[in-house]
C-alpha cells in the first residue's frame, strides 16, 4: 500500500511573519547594494561623457549610461516593492502582537478578580462599620476618663470680675502703705551701718601708723627695723 500510495509526509509550519519580514528585508537589502553599484558607474559614465567630443565614442558613452540608468530604474521599483511588503509585514505583526497583549490583559484581569471576589467574601462593610463606632465609643470613654482624672480639689469655681477688681484693689490699698507704692518684701536691702548704730569711737591715725610698722616685716618674715635706727 505504502509503494502505491506513497506515504503522508508531514507539513512543515508555515514561516512566520518575522520569518518573512527578515527574507524581505535581505532581499531588499541586497537590491540596495546593486542600486548603489549602478550609481557609481553612472558617475563614471559622466565623467567619460564630459570628456569625450560630441560624436561616435561619445554616443557610444551614452548608450552604456542608458542601460545602466533602466537597470538602476527596474532595482528601484523592486526595491520599493520590498519595502512596501515589509511595511505590510510590519503591520500585520505589530496587529498580531496587540491580539496577544490583549489576551494576556484579559487573562490578567479575570485572574485578579477572581481573587478579588475571594477576598471580598472575607471583607464586610458591616463588620467595618461596627468597628469604627466601638472605636469611636472607646475613644468617647478615653476622652471622659482623662477629663475625670485631670479634674482639681477644692478650688472655687464661683470667683466672678467683681471679686477679682475687689482683689486688685486690696492689694493697691496695701501696697501704698509699704512706701513709695512698694511692699517692704520688694523694696531692695539697705547695707546697715553698724558702726554708726553702736557709736564707737574712730581709732587715732597715730595709733594707726604705729600698728602699721609694727606689723610690718622683711622678706626673711622677720620683724622690719624702724628707719629711725639706720639713721642713727
Amino acid at each position: 500500500m505504502r509503494r502505491v500510495f506513497g506515504v503522508k509526509k508531514d507539513k512543515e509550519p508555515p514561516p512566520s511573519i518575522q520569518d518573512a519580514s527578515d527574507r524581505i528585508t535581505k532581499r531588499g537589502d541586497s537590491v540596495e547594494e546593486k542600486i548603489k553599484k549602478l550609481d557609481a558607474e553612472l558617475s563614471r559614465y559622466k565623467e567619460q561623457i564630459k570628456k569625450t567630443r560630441p560624436g561616435p565614442a561619445q554616443e557610444a558613452v551614452k548608450a552604456r549610461a542608458m542601460r545602466v540608468l533602466k537597470q538602476k530604474r527596474m532595482y528601484e521599483g523592486q526595491r520599493d516593492m520590498l519595502y512596501n511588503q515589509t511595511f505590510n509585514l510590519d503591520q500585520v505583526s505589530f496587529a498580531a502582537e496587540g491580539i496577544k497583549d490583549a489576551q494576556q490583559t484579559m487573562s490578567a484581569l479575570k485572574s485578579a478578580n477572581k481573587d478579588l471576589k475571594g477576598m471580598m467574601k472575607t471583607v464586610k462593610i458591616q463588620d467595618i462599620d461596627n468597628l469604627q463606632d466601638e472605636m469611636l465609643d472607646l475613644m468617647d470613654i478615653s476622652n471622659e476618663i482623662q477629663e475625670s482624672l485631670g479634674r482639681s480639689y477644692n478650688v472655687p469655681d464661683d470667683i466672678d470680675e467683681d471679686d477679682l477688681m475687689g482683689e486688685l484693689d486690696a492689694l493697691e490699698a496695701d501696697m501704698g502703705f509699704e512706701g513709695e507704692g512698694v511692699p517692704s518684701y520688694l523694696q531692695e536691702d539697705k547695707e546697715s551701718d553698724l558702726d554708726a548704730e553702736l557709736h564707737l569711737p574712730a581709732v587715732p591715725m597715730g595709733q594707726t601708723a604705729g600698728r602699721a610698722n609694727a606689723q610690718a616685716a622683711d622678706e626673711h618674715g622677720l620683724p622690719a627695723v624702724p628707719s629711725a635706727s639706720l639713721r642713727s
